[in-house]
């Protein structure tokens, strides 16, 4: 497993068990906070960042509003906090995309390292490869067989250009040296049904949502794409038990705020969500889509970002997915 990798998998298996030291400032927050959700009503972020909103403006003592932005997979909500005033006031909760995405385009209206400040990682969700049941293949070795032996074949869905189940999949494919056609929809969830009607034949994609559709025999569970066996599934084997080390895929999420925020606001804003994503409510609210907490300094973050980016554009290039 490579050095990037294996900091990812470290990441999750671990939780990060440090938190920045919090700074009281009483002048901050005077005002509601908003936290800005560049994905749509209904997903897996909209449910984070509200059960998140919720009790973070518990902590802060004012509350904290959500204010969904959703377009060009996360990146217009995105470029709109990058443009905000740095008072503490406008924070974005982001995915895998907003690491991914400045590989993936050669115009992009942020930088995920120059306008933004860590603040922390607070969640991830395990993926897992699946495939539909008539597909004559019941292991990861034999699906990388099958399409080798018909390239250009196979297709996967994935909740857009850009987002971690596109590049997960996308990852296979390279490290492979197989080619498959990418099936692009407006969000996983639809992928993941049109896979299940069989319009496509695999997808990567969150166990909170797959395994419903696995245990009814309507998608079949090749591996899960994390470092080792996930709790609520612990029959289906992960990606290097199945052969293939190194091409661990975990949806993450981190919260962010403006470049030049002060430390103050950025280290109070850590330590109350590395305290509250751990409760058991906000435990039990992820646990519907899957998720677990995590937690992790803002130089802890700043550094994950910075290896995610790094391994997703080595994927990018060697599939040649730049776009305009």
């Amino acid at each position: 497993m490579s050095r990037r990798s294996s900091s990812i998998v470290a990441l999750a298996a671990i939780g990060l068990c440090g938190a920045g030291n919090a700074t009281a400032q009483p002048a901050w927050p005077a005002k509601p906070v908003r936290l800005v959700l560049p994905f749509p009503p209904g997903g897996g972020t909209d449910i984070l960042g509200r059960t998140l909103a919720l009790r973070l403006g518990d902590a802060l003592g004012q509350p904290v509003l959500t204010d969904n932005r959703p377009g060009a997979g996360g990146n217009l909500g995105a470029e709109m906090v990058a443009r905000s005033a740095p008072d503490g006031y406008t924070a974005v909760l982001v995915a895998p995309g907003f690491v991914i995405s400045p590989s993936m385009y050669r115009k992009l209206g942020f930088d995920p390292f120059k306008d933004f400040e860590p603040v922390s990682l607070v969640a991830w969700i395990p993926n897992l490869l699946a495939v539909h049941p008539s597909l004559p293949v019941q292991n990861v070795k034999e699906l990388v067989a099958y399409a080798k032996a018909n390239p250009d074949r196979l297709s996967y869905g994935s909740g857009g250009v850009g987002t971690s189940n596109h590049l997960g999949t996308e990852l296979l494919a390279v490290r492979t040296g197989t080619r498959m056609v990418h099936v692009p929809y407006k969000g996983a969830a639809t992928a993941m049904m049109d896979t299940v009607a069989g319009n496509v034949h695999l997808i990567t994609i969150g166990t909170g949502a797959a395994l419903a559709q696995v245990r009814a025999g309507k998608l079949r569970a090749l591996a899960t794409l994390t470092p080792a066996r996930v709790p609520n599934a612990p029959e289906i084997p992960t990606i290097a038990e199945a052969g293939f080390p190194g091409l661990e895929v975990l949806t993450w999420y981190g919260v962010f705020l403006p470049a030049k925020t002060s430390r103050q606001i950025v280290d109070r804003m850590n330590s109350e969500l590395s305290r509250l994503m751990f409760e058991p409510e906000v435990r039990e609210r992820l646990s519907s889509i899957g998720a677990e907490p995590m937690k992790s300094t803002t130089a802890e973050t700043a550094r994950f970002i910075r290896e995610e980016y790094k391994r997703w554009a080595e994927v990018i290039k060697a599939a040649k997915l730049q776009m305009d």
